[in-house]
């Protein structure tokens, strides 16, 4: 069996597939105060009904990469592979600095190229992405912006006033409170953004473009778009992983 990573900026993702189906997943905080043993402990819980031969990892967090990495290695007792955008594919990089795209960012990105293309997979978790995939098939690049928690602890912290506030469903646009203000422009504000930049991208690449929604927090955000988003997976991440491992390819 195959184990994906994908070690966020706030959780890490663990998704174990058999073959190409994935059977399991579970996630951890990505927590660069716990040791290679505590990820160790935890990790192996979760896999001691499964035999993992191997593990890709996809990292955007430098910090905890090396317990989690470690920890695994320990397990499995072989080496995890990670994602390299400098590793040889079936997809160009085609942006001005490939070397310092996401790995998370290139696993969406293979994962997008088995549907109809263009494609736009927009992933909402600490921050907001867009992974652009051609109609030829290659990454040519996307947008970044601010994700849902970064927003509200933003508006907290940068402010002598407004309350810090849990992330929770805005009940309309004309909020009549501070909090159900701050939801609005956030949540709504969000919404409409990512509508608004998918028209232009689609402007962009001259084709209407398969949209995928992924990322933990995708629940927050879609019934407030008016775009059509034709896949929803929270998984997309990690099937992507899984696709590049059996591709064999930005290793």
């Amino acid at each position: 069996m195959f184990l994906a990573v994908d070690i966020g900026n706030t959780s890490t993702a663990f998704g174990i597939f058999d073959k190409n189906v994935l059977k399991k997943t579970f996630r951890c905080n990505s927590d660069k105060n716990l040791s290679a043993n505590d990820y160790e402990k935890s990790i192996k819980q979760e896999l001691c009904e499964y035999q993992i031969t191997d593990c890709l990892i996809s990292s955007v967090n430098k910090e905890v990469e090396n317990a989690i990495k470690t920890g695994i290695r320990n397990i499995i007792d072989k080496e995890p592979l990670l994602i390299l955008p400098t590793g040889k594919a079936d997809m160009k990089i085609l942006t001005d600095f490939p070397e310092t795209v996401g790995a998370d960012r290139l696993a969406n990105a293979y994962y997008a190229k088995k549907f109809n293309l263009p494609a736009i997979v927009i992933d909402i978790g600490t921050a907001i992405t867009f992974d652009v995939v051609s109609k030829d098939g290659d990454f040519v690049g996307g947008v970044i912006m601010p994700g849902l928690d970064m927003q509200l602890k933003a508006l907290n912290l940068c402010t002598s006033k407004l309350p810090k506030i849990e992330l929770k469903k805005s009940k309309k646009a004309i909020g009549n409170t501070t909090e159900s203000c701050i939801l609005s422009g956030v949540i709504r504000g969000t919404a409409s953004a990512i509508d608004g930049l998918i028209a232009q991208s689609e402007n962009e690449l001259k084709n209407e473009a398969t949209i995928i929604l992924t990322g933990g927090q995708y629940p927050f955000i879609i019934e407030y778009l008016k775009n059509r988003i034709d896949i929803t997976d929270r998984d997309v991440t990690l099937k992507g992983i899984c696709d590049i491992y059996n591709s064999q390819v930005f290793l």
